[in-house]
């Protein structure tokens, strides 16, 4: 199982494991499972609750809970950030302990003097193991990572306790791969020399942990910068992931659907995780066209199953009956939960005029027709039904698309712009990402995109494959074309071959639309393997509240950036 992870660079199956190690190593009986928020998050993508309750842990508990109940007769398996505030919770409870015996973990290394402070205190000896479980992370997908740190950055630089929090994070991500790599930084960004440094300095003083059976070739770190390419994450998307994160909003793999009209209760919010989602996992970078083929295929595979059922006539179609309800009830909540999200998505798209919307963002971005793009996003503002955010994006991407355009308008297109703080959204965004912030002129800097067509029914007409920038610069560093003036190593050393094994980190950000395109360089199996991870996971709302942040204008009021 350890091989199979670890030639993969499976970050899911990497924190599976340690979880499981977790309990088993504390042996059979009742278990209590007690994690910080944070851990609570890592573990819950990974495993459903009901995982969880099959392994002996009846018992889940926030650490810092007021609860005092005694349960002697209990284990606690302890997993949280070697925070210093976690530390001195257990330090507490251990001086007067509820449980009979504690298995203490890590997320992270844990400091000798807090190792020290937890033994002293350990007067009841009621600790049985303490280790270190290097799952400081969430792990979203087999190959795609984030921290949930969103707007972490002021005047361009890092905040402090996120530059600190990001190396923690992605030197776990290493530690839970067994990976010692080099390191490669994009030298345009402070923020990435930043973090490369602590990076590797962190690797040097935990020189044991990093000491790995060498591999044929020596993995690579990559640390980029969102502000390359401030254009992702402003265009709308038209695959399944993306869309719903675009739309509706993912968080921790759960959408909230409380608002979508005439919902049910059991669906206001729904596990969209392709861990726990079979039919989701199939379905994760197809296009809203062929989603509604695949929604009607599951559709009239549930339909047929349920008239199947109907027939019960004997003791054995009640057994067959008994025997396939869980997985009957399963597919139905299934059926309900994407027929429910295909149709919001559905919704918005007619309601927002998002089919035009789109085709002038692919425009902006693929072609040199300034006129044209003027007077296209002209239009689409006066359109009846172009909201704040959408209005909002199709000018910020004219403005990076044109910013050095002599007859630039910018200016009276903001003018229609009528989301509040609008004008100072765009000059944030080009102070951000605009020319000045990129040595390439801007067409190059903003990855053209091209348009594709797709000979399905109804919206699938339309649109659209960007692709994000990260695809030409893996490429270009697969075939030992990245050059060391732009991407120069952190450190002395540099490698003599090319990689196969690289993670991606993007300082400020990834969209699920790099996350494809990550996908799509796997599939091609010529031996690359890529794991992408960021400091969040945006779309486009989010993203200008990133932009806003790392330019230190106060953040949007909320209803000036939902649709």
């Amino acid at each position: 199982l350890f091989g199979k992870y670890q030639s993969k660079m499976d970050v899911v199956l990497a924190v599976k494991m340690y979880v499981s190690k977790m309990i088993s190593d504390s042996g059979p009986g009742m278990k209590s499972l007690m994690m910080d928020k944070e851990t609570t998050g890592v573990v819950s993508i990974v495993y459903a609750k009901s995982e969880i309750l099959q392994k002996e842990v009846y018992l889940f508990e926030t650490i810092g809970a007021t609860s005092r109940d005694s349960m002697k007769h209990m284990k606690v398996i302890v997993f949280v950030r070697p925070t210093k505030e976690n530390v001195q919770y257990l330090c507490e409870e251990l001086k007067h302990p509820r449980y009979g015996q504690y298995y203490l973990y890590f997320s992270h290394a844990l400091s000798k003097s807090d190792l020290k402070m937890l033994a002293e205190s350990d007067e009841h000896e009621s600790v049985c193991d303490i280790r270190e479980f290097f799952a400081d992370f969430y792990p979203v997908d087999v190959h795609h990572f984030t921290l949930n740190l969103p707007k972490c950055s002021r005047h361009l630089t890092w905040n402090p306790s996120d530059l600190k929090r990001s190396c923690l994070g992605l030197t776990s991500v290493l530690l839970a791969l067994k990976k010692c790599p080099m390191i490669r930084y994009q030298a345009s960004s402070n923020m990435c020399q930043q973090l490369a440094d602590a990076v590797k300095l962190l690797i040097s003083r935990e020189a044991s942990l990093f000491d790995f059976r060498r591999s044929d070739t020596t993995p690579l770190l990559l640390i980029l910068d969102r502000r390359d390419d401030a254009v992702t994450p402003l265009l709308n998307q038209w695959t399944y992931q993306a869309m719903t994160h675009e739309l509706l909003g993912i968080k921790n793999g759960r959408v909230d659907l409380s608002k979508v009209p005439n919902v049910s209760q059991d669906l206001h919010e729904v596990v969209m995780s392709p861990l726990h989602d079979q039919f989701y996992h199939e379905n994760l970078y197809k296009n809203f066209g062929e989603i509604g083929t695949s929604i009607k295929q599951l559709m009239e595979e549930f339909q047929a199953k349920t008239k199947s059922q109907q027939k019960v006539e004997s003791i054995e179609d009640m057994k067959s009956f008994v025997e396939n309800y869980p997985q009957f009830k399963k597919m139905s909540g299934t059926v309900a939960k994407h027929v429910t999200v295909v149709g919001e998505l559905s919704r918005i798209v007619a309601k927002k005029n998002l089919l035009e919307i789109s085709e002038c963002e692919q425009d902006i971005s693929s072609q040199n027709d300034h006129s044209n793009a003027v007077q296209r996003v002209r239009s689409l503002l006066q359109l009846p039904g172009t909201s704040d955010i959408d209005a909002l994006r199709l000018v910020a991407l004219y403005s990076l698309r044109y910013e050095t355009h002599p007859n630039n308008a910018t200016t009276s297109l903001t003018d229609q712009l009528t989301a509040r703080d609008s004008r100072r959204v765009i000059s944030s965004l080009l102070k951000y990402g605009g020319s000045r912030t990129n040595a390439n002129d801007v067409p190059n800097a903003i990855a053209m995109t091209k348009k594709f067509f797709k000979g399905l029914k109804g919206v699938e007409n339309v649109y659209t494959q960007h692709v994000p920038k990260i695809k030409s610069l893996l490429e270009d560093l697969f075939k030992g074309r990245l050059r060391e003036s732009e991407f120069p190593y952190a450190g002395s050393s540099v490698m003599s071959e090319r990689p196969s094994d690289v993670i991606v980190f993007i300082v400020g950000g990834t969209t699920y639309e790099e996350v494809a395109c990550v996908d799509s360089l796997n599939a091609l199996n010529t031996g690359w393997r890529i794991v992408l991870g960021g400091t969040t996971i945006h779309n486009c709302s989010s993203f200008l509240d990133e932009v806003l942040s790392a330019t230190s204008i106060n953040n949007l009021r909320s209803s000036s950036l939902t649709r």
